[in-house]
């Protein structure tokens, strides 16, 4: 899923007890011809540089957002072959303290940022600069975002005619049948085939490890001889992969909600790991709603509105909402709404409108939008591609059946969606490789920030523990008891506190720190 909360116990356990390592088809070890070729293009790029100039698509955003490109290979062990280029964006530091306007702030090189994916877009992510909890950073440093190798406009990927990628109105059975499964099973191999046929050889080098190579050369480009770098969600793997691969390259990193770099993990066991973690998100979205039954009438208790949302889900089936909304964009809409609980009040109100007979709301909010399609099928393709290319997958239907039979037992919510997102793998034509061992030992690498949500679903609180142990001396901030995805900059001045320390400063506290969890979202009615 997208984006890879504290299990259930009995979700925790269940895990235990899942399928023996995945095993895939072939598999590749990159070597010392990739490690050549990534001193090659680093090289190269840092002789080119790069000249900013207007973004094409950002006229009417506010701000002072400016755009380049940057040469990479394709493939890290031939630099001198085909080359991609990756579009770059940047906001200039301001140099203006918002605390003393008589102040001068100086310069502290470029931040590059990653809001996550794979298949997530950075260009447009330096405006956060404009946010007034990030003008403190956006004064030292130059924001710079970029879309990764495949994202458009940097060489972008496809699997399938985006007129076709939004199926609407669909199903989304927590308890598929035979027959649906044998539906999606077709659909996942059409997929791989779709991939294969659009990218041709160029599909293999769509990988971590080259998202990791990649930021050395934008490093490079942009003159910095160390990187600071912040990562969320994703963001963080590559990022991990980065210190691990060059650490003496590092001046600071952030990892922002921090996904599990173990290899073992990458990527079958992270996406159940993940589905059994929505499980619980989606159940502290349920209580809320049940906190403000006044407000909703959905049910005074997590079983109730349950059992409102499955009233809705049953009645979409029956006859989708506007023709466009079915089960399946019903759970996608609710699905957000486990990621960031800013949407719980919007998703509340439309469920609660749907069932009283006021389906715009829902239509709105969950109705697929055409004018999307190509971006969304583009950030699939990606995705799906990354995800296939960084690891082994189970290539037996089987293994996939049993485990997640197994999981949706205790765990409905989004378990078999998570499959499907993710079953394209099984079927991958393009060799897969072996994960890197995310590893580094004392001073080898600077202090790095991990932040983390206790609860969050989309990367379970797991994935940050492991990245601390892996990475030698960094430290982790925990938010207490929430569960929002990506907590930089957020409204929890405490976490931003020992952001901006650690980026403006370079000060990071003991081991572990932990920050009150940030208050729950008013339940309101929109006019």
């Amino acid at each position: 899923m997208r984006a890879p909360a504290l299990f259930t116990a009995a979700g925790s356990l269940l895990l235990t007890t899942l399928a023996v390592a995945p095993a895939g088809g072939s598999t590749v070890v990159p070597g010392a011809a990739e490690l050549r070729g990534a001193a090659v293009a680093v090289a190269r790029a840092a002789d080119a540089g790069v000249t900013f100039g207007d973004c094409a698509d950002a006229a009417e955003l506010p701000g002072s957002l400016r755009c380049g490109t940057v040469s990479v290979p394709l493939d890290y062990a031939h630099p001198a072959g085909k080359q991609i280029r990756l579009t770059v964006s940047q906001v200039p530091a301001t140099h203006k303290d918002p605390r003393n306007s008589k102040r001068r702030v100086p310069r502290q090189g470029a931040l590059v940022l990653n809001p996550g994916g794979p298949g997530a877009s950075g260009l447009y992510y330096p405006l956060i600069g404009l946010l007034p909890e990030w003008k403190r950073i956006g004064a030292a440093y130059d924001l710079v975002g970029y879309a990764p190798r495949g994202v458009s406009p940097s060489a972008p990927l496809s699997c399938q005619d985006p007129k076709r990628f939004f199926k609407g109105p669909a199903q989304a059975p927590a308890h598929p049948s035979e027959s649906y499964k044998r539906e999606r099973i077709a659909q996942a191999r059409a997929y791989a085939r779709g991939c294969a046929q659009r990218a041709g050889k160029a599909l293999r080098f769509y990988t971590s490890l080259n998202n990791a190579r990649d930021l050395d050369v934008v490093r490079a480009a942009l003159g910095e001889r160390q990187l600071t770098f912040m990562g969320s969600s994703y963001g963080t793997y590559f990022g991990a992969l980065y210190a691990t691969m060059f650490p003496a390259h590092v001046r600071r990193m952030v990892f922002d909600a921090a996904v599990d770099p173990d290899p073992g993990q990458i990527w079958y066991r992270n996406n159940l790991a993940q589905s059994a973690a929505f499980e619980s998100r989606w159940t502290d979205f349920r209580e809320w709603i049940a906190r403000h039954d006044d407000v909703y009438g959905l049910g005074d208790t997590a079983e109730k509105v349950r059992r409102s949302y499955e009233k809705a889900r049953a009645r979409l089936a029956a006859e989708p909402a506007g023709g466009t909304v079915g089960p399946a964009q019903l759970q996608g809409s609710f699905l957000s709404a486990g990621y960031y609980d800013t949407y719980w009040p919007h998703r509340a109100q439309a469920l609660s409108d749907y069932l009283k007979g006021r389906p715009k709301r829902l239509i709105e909010q969950a109705g697929p939008r055409q004018e999307d399609a190509a971006e969304a099928e583009n950030a699939n393709a990606v995705y799906t591609a990354v995800e296939c290319n960084d690891a082994p997958w189970p290539k037996d239907w089987k293994v996939w059946d049993r485990d997640n039979t197994r999981l949706a037992r205790v765990a409905p919510f989004v378990t078999w969606d998570n499959v499907w997102m993710n079953l394209p793998c099984a079927y991958w034509p393009a060799p897969r490789q072996r994960p890197l061992d995310v590893r580094t030992g004392p001073g080898e690498l600077p202090p790095t920030l991990i932040l983390a949500a206790e609860r969050d679903a989309a990367a379970p609180y797991q994935g940050a523990l492991e990245l601390q142990r892996r990475l030698s001396g960094a430290v982790l901030v925990t938010e207490r008891d929430a569960g929002t995805h990506g907590i930089a900059g957020g409204p929890n001045q405490c976490v931003n506190g020992y952001l901006d320390a650690y980026l403006l400063e370079g000060r990071v506290p003991e081991r572990r720190a932990a920050c009150t969890g940030r208050a729950e979202p008013k339940a309101t009615l929109a006019p």
